[in-house]
């Protein structure tokens, strides 16, 4: 990436790059019900604007929105997110298959999630806060089998812009664990 500096020195210098993060590998050992005839669908999560990017969002307050200086996702955060609960569902090994939109898998029930927050919130002390709503759809009949809200808030310790990520990671994975094993049994 090239900026373009004006003033006497002008002309064209190479910005240095932000550091790019992303999250974890889904964990293995997941509990659950087996079903291992089932096939699921897991859509890209929905998000609103400030979460629907490569940005990691701060929240100094309930109704202000930064964004970690010198950093970004590897991906838009979405596609990070329904990656990494494809790989939760095939690491548990307790689905008969499991996959995105296009993969053209015989679907029995579709995954749909919605990220409402996945943020550091700086009010009162820094924690981590991944909040996100999945809804289980049976395929066959289009009736909503389930619906539930999964949120987790860890501290973040330690300094800089890696212990804020990591701090996102460690509730991400809590969240992931909760919606893997909700689901399983629920379908």
């Amino acid at each position: 990436m090239l900026s373009v500096l004006s003033g006497c020195a002008g002309g064209l210098i190479a910005a240095t790059p932000p550091d790019t993060y992303g999250l974890s590998d889904a964990p293995e050992a997941i509990s659950g019900e087996r079903s291992r005839n089932r096939q699921i669908l897991i859509s890209e999560p929905t998000a609103l604007k400030a979460l629907d990017s490569e940005q990691i969002v701060i929240r100094p307050q309930p109704v202000a929105i930064l964004y970690l200086a010198d950093s970004q996702w590897s991906d838009r955060l979405p596609k990070i997110v329904q990656d990494k609960l494809v790989r939760a569902f095939e690491n548990s090994g307790r689905v008969g298959g499991v996959g995105r939109p296009g993969d053209g898998l015989a679907i029995d029930f579709k995954i749909i999630t919605a990220i409402r927050a996945f943020e550091i919130q700086a009010d009162g002390g820094e924690r981590a806060v991944v909040e996100i709503s999945a809804k289980v759809l049976n395929d066959r009949n289009g009736v909503v089998v389930a619906t539930e809200v999964f949120r987790a808030s860890t501290p973040v310790t330690g300094t800089g812009n890696a212990a804020y990520v990591q701090s996102l990671d460690r509730a991400f994975e809590v969240v992931v664990r909760d919606l893997v094993s909700w689901t399983l049994s629920r379908i």
